[in-house]
């Protein structure tokens, strides 16, 4: 049985993203209250912060995963960078898209900064592109 060792990119950033966890924590409290009622938000902005806060979660679990995966695969250099904080990169961008473009007193669209979702996006294809041809070819 082989021991797994972590890169110190990958125990590092590994080790922010569960220190994240704890925000995204707070945030399903804070989440609850809205649902609840006891935030006042129009319905667009509680679908907003489900989603912003369903994509932080997810994105950081599968970050998790990555850092695992990039010291699996034989990338270096930028390709590595790349599946290294591509995911978690999306994570911070996706979920900022949906709480930033909702932000404000009874907003019922998104403002501008719903880009942010996009450039999260692009961030995550490119990480996993990154990394799934790294693991296929390794």
């Amino acid at each position: 049985m082989s021991t797994l060792v972590l890169s110190d990119p990958s125990r590092i950033i590994a080790g922010i993203l569960l220190l994240s966890l704890l925000g995204v924590a707070f945030g399903g409290w804070y989440l609850s209250r809205i649902v609840r009622g006891e935030v006042p938000m129009t319905t667009f902005q509680t679908n907003f912060a489900r989603a912003g806060h369903a994509h932080a979660g997810a994105l950081v679990i599968l970050g998790l995963v990555c850092q695992i995966l990039v010291d699996a695969s034989n990338l270096n250099g930028v390709p590595a960078g790349a599946a290294r904080i591509g995911v978690p990169l999306a994570a911070i961008l996706i979920s900022a898209g949906f709480f930033l473009s909702s932000a404000g007193k009874n907003v019922e669209k998104p403002n501008g900064l719903f880009v942010l979702v996009y450039l999260g996006a692009l961030s995550l294809a490119v990480g996993l592109l990154s990394l799934g041809i790294g693991l296929l070819a390794s």
